[in-house]
């Protein structure tokens, strides 16, 4: 299933009725409005310079609006109802804006002309927009149905319950390309063709059989074993699901069922994608509002930590952030040069390492405010889990093997763990605080967010950074 070409599928398909609706409604705007205002057909009034600007802008206002219902996101897998209901919303919100900044300034005879048109435009954006969507959707299901499209999955476990429910599996769109071993001792179910090794072989055969997704299918006699070994799938960088029936003790957890089949995606949270793209948008934004308005403090702190002691301004570091991906972080140098020549060193409260000014950095942050070119180029967010190197991560995960959650998120300049506990200088206590940040990953929201960065700003002007 080639992603890319079906969201595009659905791009041309909502520029396309945007276009087409607004052209009808700008065919009733002049029989109902343009005629009495001098324009002699309704050729004349579709080849005004203004009504042409505006039929080449409104589809992009649509597209964009899509865009933040986060209807783009997700383009396998889409259930018709949510997918009716999310074109209602998007359309109820379009129409009203469009109406109020286009429409209202025709003059119309009557203002029930004004009903008129709004609600033909209403009705025809809604009707050939969901059209089109369903159509598209429903050809998308007909191809996975008729298995011409499937994602690559590994099943684990080869027990009897996946043995029995892996025809649900392939009804669903999933091409299961073999089952692993829970552990070398399992009970097999699955003919040992079908068997491709254990736990321990999934890296190799995840990248030799481009696998989509990972399938956990326990017995219900393997809770605690199961539990550990989903720790371990974390950091395959894949989504992972659980299959859960209700006698299993995970039916606790949140389940998605799909035409019954009861599926737990524990790789996923609570965060809509609406407010995904809404937050990455903000992030965008705002790093450049700073950006240009924050620059003569930038400039202020670079010739002072240029004299306070020798050495390049910004210090940059290797950090690991969103599917495992390494990048660069930026801040402003607060330590003396060659402090991390013995490698890796927690810094804590009373550090001879950084320097007289880098305290006053530290104190209050702004050691950290480069990272807003981070969030710019895609490394980084506002808000999200602090970004740790990889010596550490390694250390962090034999005890937290959870911690490999956090890489579905970008990493944040600030953090609910940075706010709530935060500089940790051990490895116990960096864990103490990853609470706090898979606290935050499973409650995410734009309120939240926005809570942090209120947290943050007064962190900042009370000078309680460390």
């Amino acid at each position: 299933m080639n992603k890319q070409k079906q969201r595009l599928k659905y791009l041309i398909a909502d520029f396309t009725t945007a276009a087409i609706v607004w052209l009808l409604l700008s065919i009733l705007r002049y029989y109902e409005v343009a005629q009495y205002e001098g324009y002699g057909s309704v050729y004349d009034f579709l080849l005004n310079s203004q009504v042409i600007k505006v039929e080449i802008i409104i589809p992009f206002f649509w597209l964009l609006l899509y865009y933040f219902s986060g209807y783009y996101n997700q383009v396998f897998g889409k259930s018709r109802i949510n997918e009716l209901f999310i074109t209602l919303a998007s359309v109820s919100i379009g129409v009203v804006l469009i109406f109020f900044i286009v429409v209202l300034n025709d003059l119309p005879q009557s203002f029930e002309i004004y009903y008129t048109i709004f609600f033909s435009y209403y009705f025809l954006q809604f009707f050939i927009t969901y059209t089109s969507r369903y159509l598209i959707t429903k050809h998308a299901l007909q191809k996975i149905q008729r298995k011409e499209w499937a994602s690559n999955v590994l099943v684990i476990g080869t027990g009897s319950q996946a043995a029995r429910v892996q025809h649900n599996l392939a009804d669903l769109g999933y091409r299961i390309i073999g089952f692993v071993h829970m552990n070398e001792q399992q009970y097999s179910a699955i003919p040992a063709d079908r068997i491709l090794g254990t736990v321990e072989d999934l890296s190799g055969l995840i990248r030799l059989h481009k696998i989509d997704e990972l399938i956990v299918i326990p017995e219900l006699t393997q809770y605690d074993e199961t539990i550990q070994i989903l720790y371990s799938l974390y950091h395959y960088k894949c989504p992972v699901k659980i299959w859960a029936e209700k006698s299993h003790p995970l039916w606790r957890a949140e389940v998605k069922t799909i035409h019954g089949i009861p599926l737990i995606e524990v790789t996923a949270n609570n965060f809509s994608d609406a407010a995904k793209n809404i937050k990455f948008a903000m992030d965008k934004i705002i790093s450049i509002l700073v950006l240009i308005i924050l620059s003569p403090i930038y400039a202020y702190i670079a010739i002072r930590v240029k004299s306070d002691s020798k050495g390049p301004v910004f210090y940059k570091q290797e950090r690991v952030g969103y599917m495992g991906r390494p990048f660069m972080i930026y801040k402003f140098r607060s330590m003396y040069i060659d402090a991390d020549k013995q490698g890796p060193m927690l810094t804590n409260i009373d550090d001879i390492r950084v320097t007289p000014f880098g305290k006053f950095l530290r104190k209050y942050r702004l050691d950290e405010i480069p990272q807003f070119w981070n969030v710019l180029i895609g490394d980084m967010s506002l808000v999200g889990p602090r970004p740790e190197q990889r010596y550490y991560i390694d250390q962090i995960v034999k005890k937290a093997p959870y911690y490999y959650l956090l890489h579905n998120v970008r990493p944040g300049i600030t953090s609910w763990g940075m706010v709530k506990y935060g500089y940790a200088d051990t490895v116990d206590k960096m864990i103490e605080r990853l609470n706090y940040d898979i606290m935050y990953y499973e409650n995410m929201s734009l309120t939240l967010d926005l809570t942090i960065l209120i947290y943050t700003v007064k962190i900042v002007f009370t000078g309680k950074g460390i």
